[in-house]
């Protein structure tokens, strides 16, 4: 799934050595020590003495130093148990060549009768490092000009000064082993992936390598994900380190990415980076390196932090900076780990001592206050058995630090004092009229309400501000385009067919006059991806709701857990109110205008929302039968409505006896229905896909955050695709809405995905389908304990005199085991805590239409 433009997902595979807590030799014992690791994060390496952990991928470098501080947490605490000591360094002094063995896989044993001694001596561990780079051509562009910047992270990383006992004189001596592999070194340039993978295919059928998984190259595409892998760097003691690279490494590809694009063609010279490379083996930290930009020596701190600084833009732009130039600092001022390495042999001339001081770093209790340490900084009952990859505040069983303070409050109160106030909340709920009827049934039904608030941390939010304005105001030029001239079907940027067979399509929206604002306000719905990426599932532009329970959420927690009081810099959702009524009035045309909502009444299953809007904005509360039309103007009760906050489906009200008068102020500019008659149309499913292309039709700008992936039924290829794919992927009917009709394909039966097939089949034109997307959890009270939930963030758009995002939001939360959070199909909500600052305004350019 693409995401909010800039940061790159990254992700880590981390080799470590396995030791005898007593001789300090490496030892064989890596398949015991897998024995006691799960098999999903842990795996064996070409030698008996190396186990190897793979982290998930993460948006956010400290979620990252979070996971693998787990990780090495895991593999230290089994290892523990086996008398056995666990390194992350390049190489281990101590070693008896003869005693150790390869790991018995059918691959690794051809290795071995292949290369012979090569294959023994690599008793080496490396770190390697996957960046998200989807496009193959893009990752083999960008590998190529990125050679000549890896020399100063293999200096960063350098901690194999020792091989079988000696001092070899050089900070990093495992490349030199390294390379040794017939395929290892700098990648070359080639034109293309389809280039590069035919040489790979050469290089198997030369028979000096059995299979595409030996391209040792220090950076190539990976063999078996959409990612560029960096595998130059030595294995790292710190994990802080291991996290300083990480972002380097994003930064130098998010550089480079743009570059290729935008930039000039460019080769590298690879003689220079073998000799880069060699320097930077040879000194590490503590010498000279080769300035990847002249070409020449210069102390290491500096080359490195002329690196630093030439990344700026992109370590801005991802929200990395002030960690990396800390751990920058940190790591130049602590130096090397083969100076650190050669100091402890230096002490009292012993290997052993070697052995223990890198033994030690990697389980230090140093990087616990940063990434979660060997043991998480607090525990609390509620989380007992609480296991979701991706969630958003507790990683490998290590409470985020913004989340302490809420789950101290909660852990004091425990299980038993939280159903307590759960049964408050029914009570409360029921005196002041917060239900609501689903399908138009009697029964009154409470909204669930989840009593732990979910935090959005500041420069997500701050991005999100940033991204929906944009979206937005090309909806919204769409919409005047497209009930005008139609320059965009005119100029074959989008087909007519969109348009034209759109269910939302509405020919008296072409009554709206020109200039005016159709759509007031916009509700987007959000989905955070396990990685940390954000992205948009649905555009609302009709009749959104949310935005008074966002409020009302806010209330209900200060009623039913004043303990959990937001600090300062969280912000207050009912200024969020005043936004949208500042929205309304500006698109009113009279100079004091007067707002009315109108509603079903109290049948509608969202009354309790118009009432509380109505008061808190101080407009009139009417439904349809309050209306009339006098001397041109809407009127309710005697009084003259310069602006309709339509809550209720357009045909309810245009339909009506009265909907023509109603239509014909409109028409006159004698009333403003917001959001307009035929916004439909703009948040159509079908059209979704096609909302980047509008934005770089009116706007001429890159989507600063991204669609999901959407097939189109319609269309006989992506029909084929979606029909082949059905268990996979998740379908949806182009008009539906709230969760009705959307079959999740994994969690569907085959029933089910039969009875999908046909309505398919038989009307193509009715449905899409999206890529199913591993969705954030967060912590949800279900009576007993804490228990992961999958949570979208239902946001809004009011567009008056600028587009606008309000300080509030609503997270809406899915039932157990389900991905559909509509309160209709189950789902509730929570307290969303806001960071507290100016709202974004985007003010309306004058795109190609307006």
């Amino acid at each position: 799934m693409a995401g909010l433009a800039g940061p790159i997902a990254v992700g880590v595979e981390e080799e470590f050595h396995v030791v005898d807590v007593d001789t300090r030799h490496l030892v064989p014992r890596a398949g015991v020590l897998l024995e006691q690791l799960p098999a999903e994060r842990f795996t064996h390496e070409l030698q008996r003495s190396v186990v190897e952990a793979n982290s998930r991928p993460f948006m956010h470098l400290e979620d990252l130093g979070h996971d693998l501080t787990a990780l090495r947490r895991t593999v230290i605490q089994a290892a523990d148990g086996l008398g056995l000591g666990i390194v992350a360094a390049g190489s281990v002094p101590l070693v008896d060549l003869a005693a150790l063995k390869i790991s018995p896989d059918p691959r690794y044993e051809q290795m071995l009768a292949d290369y012979q001694l090569l294959t023994r001596e690599q008793l080496i561990c490396g770190t390697q490092f996957h960046a998200d780079v989807e496009d193959r051509d893009l990752a083999v562009a960008v590998a190529h000009r990125l050679a000549p910047w890896l020399p100063p992270l293999l200096a960063l990383s350098s901690s194999s000064p020792y091989w079988l006992g000696a001092d070899t004189g050089y900070a990093s001596y495992r490349p030199l082993l390294w390379q040794r592999w017939p395929t290892a070194g700098p990648v070359a340039r080639f034109e293309s992936a389809a280039e590069y993978d035919q040489v790979v295919r050469e290089l198997v059928s030369s028979g000096v390598i059995t299979d595409p998984g030996m391209i040792y190259f220090d950076i190539r595409p990976s063999a078996h994900l959409p990612t560029i892998e960096l595998r130059v760097c030595d294995a790292c003691p710190r994990v802080g380190d291991i996290v300083l690279i990480a972002g380097l490494f994003r930064a130098l590809v998010a550089r480079e990415l743009d570059a290729v694009q935008h930039g000039p063609e460019r080769s590298v010279r690879l003689e220079m980076v073998r000799a880069a490379t060699w320097r930077a083996a040879r000194s590490g930290l503590e010498g000279e390196l080769v300035d990847p930009v002249e070409g020449t020596p210069g102390p290491a701190a500096e080359v490195i932090w002329r690196m630093v600084d030439g990344l700026r833009p992109q370590l801005e732009e991802s929200g990395d900076i002030e960690l990396v130039t800390s751990l920058v600092r940190e790591s130049l001022a602590r130096g090397s780990s083969s100076a650190r390495q050669r100091e402890a042999f230096a002490r009292d001339g012993r290997l052993a001592d070697v052995v223990d001081l890198v033994v030690a770093e990697t389980r230090s209790e140093e990087w616990e206050t940063a990434f979660g340490g060997l043991a998480p900084r607090m525990h609390t009952s509620l989380l007992d058995g609480y296991d979701a990859p991706g969630d958003e505040a507790i990683i490998e069983g290590t409470v985020r630090e913004s989340y302490q303070p809420v789950l101290r409050v909660l852990d004091r109160l425990g299980a038993r004092g939280l159903r307590g106030r759960a049964r408050l909340l029914d009570g409360y709920q029921r005196r002041n009229g917060m239900t609501f009827h689903v399908g138009g049934g009697s029964e009154s039904r409470v909204f669930p309400f989840d009593l732990v608030p979910r935090l959005v941390p500041p420069g997500e939010w701050a991005e999100i501000q940033r991204a929906l304005p944009q979206r937005v105001r090309a909806l919204e030029a769409f919409l005047r385009d497209v009930y005008g001239e139609r320059e965009i079907i005119g100029d074959g940027v989008l087909p007519a067919w969109v348009v034209d067979e759109s269910p939302g399509y509405r020919e008296h929206g072409r009554r709206v006059p020109p200039g005016t604002v159709r759509c007031v306000v916009a509700g987007l719905d959000l989905v955070r991806d396990h990685v940390g990426r954000w992205a948009v599932l649905e555009d609302n532009l009709r009749v959104p709701s949310g935005l008074g329970y966002a409020v009302t959420d806010r209330h209900l927690m200060a009623e039913l857990l004043p303990e959990l009081v937001p600090g300062e810099g969280i912000a207050d959702p009912r200024q969020s109110l005043r936004t949208l009524r500042e929205a309304l009035l500006a698109a009113g045309t009279a100079d004091s205008p007067a707002v009315a909502v109108v509603s079903a009444g109290p049948d509608d299953s969202a009354y309790y929302e118009h009432q509380m809007l109505t008061e808190e904005m101080g407009a009139i509360l009417v439904v349809p039968a309050d209306l009339e039309i006098r001397n041109g103007h809407l009127e309710a009760a005697g009084r003259r409505i310069d602006v309709l906050y339509r809550r209720i489906d357009e045909n309810e009200l245009l339909e009506g006896p009265l909907g023509p008068e109603i239509m014909d102020a409109v028409e006159r500019s004698a009333l403003v229905l917001a959001n307009a008659p035929g916004n439909g149309v703009a948040d159509d499913k079908c059209l979704y896909r096609y909302v980047p292309r509008l934005i770089a039709y009116y706007l001429g700008e890159e989507p600063l955050i991204d669609n999901i992936t959407t097939y189109l039924c319609r269309d006989a290829v992506d029909r084929e695709q979606v029909l082949d794919r059905l268990a996979e992927l998740v379908v949806k009917p182009v008009d539906g809405f709230g969760g009705q009709g959307v079959v999740v394909g994994p969690e569907a039966s085959a029933e089910e995905l039969g009875r999908i097939r046909e309505k398919i089949l038989a009307a193509p034109q009715g449905w899409v389908a999206q890529e199913t997307v591993r969705l954030s959890t967060h912590p949800t009270f279900d009576g007993e304990r804490l228990s992961p939930r999958v949570v979208d963030l239902r946001t809004f758009v009011c567009f008056g005199e600028t587009a606008t995002v309000p300080p509030a939001a609503l997270t809406r939360v899915a039932p157990a085991g389900s991905l559909i959070v509509n309160s209709s199909q189950g789902g509730g909500s929570k307290d969303t805590w806001l960071p507290k600052g100016a709202a974004v305004s985007s003010p309306p350019p004058t795109p190609r239409c307006w």
